[in-house]
């Protein structure tokens, strides 16, 4: 097994194990929705579906980025996360693919059309990588091998810091996402994985080309926390682990802007992904929540994405809303701003 395999094994293990890895910062509880004792519409009416790049999905959901190798725990995890995915008809980001640069056989981790043929799909690879050598040709590869709707460059500066093994050469980064998104012809999704991005930050990826963010805020899993346990030295890791912007911060922040935002960071309820979309998100993501239950069985996952989905329903009926686009974006259903 490789160093980076490794650690991708040690990650899963730590998050599974350790529920202080969660942080669960409870940011969504100082947002209040309003509630309507005359909905005027009729539960089963609500539709919670959406188009996002093309695709239906049932309800605004992404299963976000976890994990992927050649270990026959993680290509099961990234296999039952898939089928849920096909089975609920929402979105999927699988975990880092760098791993399958050096490792071919951990493609298959990666090749989920199989289990997932209409899913909509998104590879994912980190964008410091761009300064050490990852070209054009090897992005495409992992695209192809997922057959991706979209790709996700990730942004992890305080995880690699912290990491024993970390790349920290962030300088002038956001001109190699530039060359990429042009490069690509699918839509190339930039997100953080825990600490937010800041308006500062997005503007720049706008001008880059970039038409898609993931704010993933802090509040929910503490990558900072996770290379903490793998470390000789924990303190720095242990310092830092609810370090960033909240994200309901990040979606205060950006949602006046040109861009498509997905909320992700501390989302563990329907409700809290209601009040997401209320603050400006198009789509929602989860990665926690559905670990445990991945590393049991595709149906387990799926009654982890029913329970959210019920939830996200009902709250849209106790608001009197009836389809999505009277609750994106809609200030007006938040008791105060």
């Amino acid at each position: 097994m490789s160093q980076l395999e490794k650690r991708k094994t040690e990650h899963v293990e730590i998050v599974a194990k350790d529920d202080s890895m969660d942080r669960r910062k409870f940011y969504f509880d100082d947002i209040r929705l309003t509630h309507r004792a005359l909905p005027e519409i009729n539960l089963a009416d609500v539709d919670p579906s959406i188009e996002f790049l093309g695709k239906k999905l049932s309800f605004p959901f992404l299963i976000s980025s976890m994990t992927g190798g050649s270990g026959a725990e993680l290509e099961t995890i990234n296999k039952n996360l898939a089928a849920a995915a096909e089975a609920e008809g929402v979105a999927m980001g699988v975990g880092s693919q760098r791993v399958m640069l050096s490792d071919p056989s951990a493609a298959a981790s990666f090749d989920l059309r199989g289990v997932a043929p209409n899913a909509l799909l998104f590879a994912n690879l980190g964008a410091v990588q761009l300064k050490t050598g990852m070209t054009i040709e090897q992005v495409q590869s992992a695209m192809d091998v997922l057959k991706a709707d979209a790709l996700i460059l990730h942004l992890n500066p305080l995880q690699e810091a912290v990491q024993p093994e970390g790349d920290t050469d962030f300088s002038n980064l956001w001109k190699k996402i530039g060359e990429t998104v042009q490069g690509l012809e699918k839509p190339v999704i930039v997100k953080e994985v825990g600490a937010g991005i800041s308006r500062v930050d997005a503007e720049k990826l706008i001008a880059a080309g970039v038409k898609i963010i993931d704010v993933a805020g802090a509040g929910g899993t503490s990558w900072s926390r996770i290379e903490s346990a793998r470390s000789e030295d924990a303190a720095l890791g242990e310092c830092f682990q609810d370090w960033g912007i909240p994200t309901p911060e990040a979606l205060r922040a950006l949602s006046d802007l040109d861009v498509t935002l997905i909320a992700s960071g501390g989302i563990r309820t329907g409700i809290e992904l209601a009040k997401a979309m209320v603050l400006g998100a198009s789509l929602c993501g989860m990665a926690r929540p559905l670990l445990t239950p991945a590393m049991e069985s595709a149906d387990a996952a799926r009654t982890v994405i029913q329970r959210i989905k019920r939830e996200f329903v009902t709250a849209m009926f106790l608001m009197g809303v009836q389809n999505i686009e009277q609750l994106k974006g809609n200030k007006g259903l938040l008791l105060s701003s």
